[in-house]
């Protein structure tokens, strides 16, 4: 059957509701009117690094958040499609936690414009890895599952186990940055059956959500190790300094 028609009898049978209010929505973009706007996209003035919103005019010029600028990221530049407050957090735990797949397609979408400025043709997406025995308790990988669908919109090459997590680590939440940084030390690492990819190649990190980075930078660090020629970050959602 031609797949066009199945789209539309899913559609008939499971017709499309608001990721977070279940109402009845017309489009693929995943939000009712009124949710959409209650949602605080980025757009406009953001940290080049991490993609963080940035108050004040800038008509042009790269600029950086203070966090960034004391931090000193190992990749070169950072996207986020929304910011972790409200509706945003409320998105990303769904995905997360509550088996919630059906957010992957809006959301692909949101950050596949956020990434638009830092992708070429010769862009490779990476997510970042889940432990054998968190995947196994999940089921899924949600940054694989991103990666993928971004990977979709932008026409561009996804290598969804590029990097393994060699061990399993406490749970971030709670932790500081320096702590963060002493969790993730050296767990990060490529898999030793996809180098090739690696080499002299521009890297797109994917992830569900940006904190203090410390998961992303060991991530660009295993990247770089492998030969790439650069590497990028892209998540979902941004954590506010004050959030």
């Amino acid at each position: 059957m031609d797949s066009r028609l199945i789209q539309t009898a899913l559609k008939v049978i499971y017709p499309p509701r608001c990721l977070t209010c279940s109402t009845l929505v017309d489009s693929d973009f995943g939000l009712c009117g009124s949710c959409w706007r209650e949602t605080k996209f980025i757009n406009g003035a953001v940290c080049d690094a991490c993609g963080i919103p940035l108050m004040g005019d800038f008509d042009s010029g790269t600029f950086y958040c203070d966090e960034c600028q004391q931090a000193n990221r190992p990749w070169l530049r950072g996207r986020a499609a929304l910011v972790y407050q409200g509706n945003g957090r409320r998105i990303v735990l769904g995905l997360k936690h509550a088996d919630r797949q059906d957010i992957v397609g809006p959301a692909s979408k949101w950050m596949a414009a956020a990434a638009n400025d830092l992708v070429t043709s010769k862009t490779l997406l990476i997510p970042i890895p889940l432990h054998w025995s968190r995947l196994l308790k999940r089921r899924y990988n949600q940054a694989a599952l991103l990666a993928q669908g971004v990977a979709r919109e932008l026409d561009l090459p996804c290598c969804p186990d590029g990097l393994m997590r060699i061990k399993r680590t406490l749970p971030l939440d709670g932790m500081g940055r320096d702590q963060r940084v002493t969790n993730l030390k050296g767990v990060l690492k490529m898999h030793p059956k996809r180098r090739r990819y690696f080499i002299g190649r521009q890297i797109l990190l994917v992830d569900d959500v940006m904190t203090s980075g410390a998961t992303l930078a060991e991530a660009t660090k295993a990247c770089l190790d492998a030969g790439a020629a650069n590497v990028n970050i892209l998540t979902l959602a941004r954590v506010e300094k004050d959030a």
